[in-house]
């Protein structure tokens, strides 16, 4: 092949040919994760955009990278993270690579990455077999269609608990993992064992700036009984308009 025709041949070759999606953790196939998995962020404000904390377990990871020419095209644009089904953004650094921190519930488990529109994309499945490991049987997740801005989850228990960045964890097992101050999200609540009864969601702009619009779009997705044949799935969107709203997005009975 002459260099005019392997020209043509890159210019017209699908991105997602010439850019891929790579998993450090997950791997796929079976595996027995540690009993013990720490994946919450020290408790601080303001905080960063999504990281993995230094010491949380590689059964408790999704990282990788997004290689190729398509980072450089759609730069400052999350990649979709779809875990289980459950769709949210995943931050994506200038290098291409992502990290951030997920609780897995035991048995199966799906994860993909999508890039930008039109890019590649990766599927991993895996099983895990830890007999002690605990599923999720409610899980929140908020994420939010804008950089620079500040939304933060309020999850308020039937037993009056409330889970948010200056708690995050609540007696009774339930945690938020993270808090993200820096645009798009997802911070995710996670109970193995919810109480019974009636819960609130609450979504707070706390905040933007950058030069951002104060318009920004609020999903919330509330999984319960997640992998089992009596899951349930409910996702909201809602406008936020101005730093200092807060929204009550849901109220829900659990189970």
């Amino acid at each position: 092949m002459n260099r005019k025709l392997l020209a043509l041949w890159m210019a017209i070759l699908p991105v997602s040919v010439l850019a891929g999606v790579e998993f450090d953790q997950p791997k796929g196939g079976w595996r027995l994760s540690e009993s013990v998995e720490r994946y919450t962020q020290e408790v601080h404000y303001p905080a960063a955009s999504v990281n993995t904390p230094v010491g949380t377990a590689a059964t408790a990871m999704i990282s990788g990278r997004i290689d190729g020419n398509q980072k450089s095209q759609q730069s400052g644009s999350p990649a979709t993270l779809i875990v289980n089904g459950t769709a949210m953004p995943l931050q994506v650094e200038s290098d291409g690579s992502f990290s951030r921190p997920y609780a897995f519930g035991r048995g199966s488990n799906s994860i993909e990455v999508r890039a930008a529109e039109n890019g590649p994309r990766k599927r991993v499945q895996f099983f895990d077999a830890a007999s002690n490991k605990k599923q999720s049987r409610l899980r929140v997740v908020l994420s939010w269609d804008s950089d620079g801005t500040d939304l933060d989850l309020h999850v308020v228990t039937p037993v009056g608990e409330h889970a948010w960045y200056g708690q995050r964890v609540i007696p009774g097992g339930g945690a938020l993992d993270v808090d993200v101050t820096t645009g798009y999200g997802p911070e995710i609540f996670a109970s193995p064992a919810p109480e019974k009864g009636l819960y609130l969601v609450y979504v707070n702009y706390y905040g933007s700036g950058y030069g951002v619009s104060d318009l920004t779009i609020a999903q919330v997705a509330i999984i319960s009984n997640e992998n089992t044949p009596h899951e349930k799935r409910q996702v909201f969107q809602v406008p936020m308009r101005r730093a200092g709203d807060l929204t009550l997005v849901s109220s829900f009975v659990y189970p």
